[in-house]
């Protein structure tokens, strides 16, 4: 499993976080903040799993 990989998760999990909070006080800005978190996170994983998909085509 690639790093990105499990920096993305753990950036979109960070993300949710910060999204709740900021639902939870009424801070819009946490609440965007933790949304762009989780875009971010889920793009992240994305390119890992893309660099786990062509390392796994090369050792075949």
């Amino acid at each position: 499993m690639d790093k990105d990989r499990i920096e993305g998760a753990a950036k979109q999990a960070k993300g949710a976080i910060k999204e709740a909070a900021g639902k939870v006080i009424g801070d819009a800005k946490l609440e965007a903040s933790g949304k762009a978190d989780k875009v971010e996170g889920k793009v992240q994983n994305a390119v890992g799993g893309a660099k786990d998909a062509v390392r796994d085509a090369t050792k075949k």
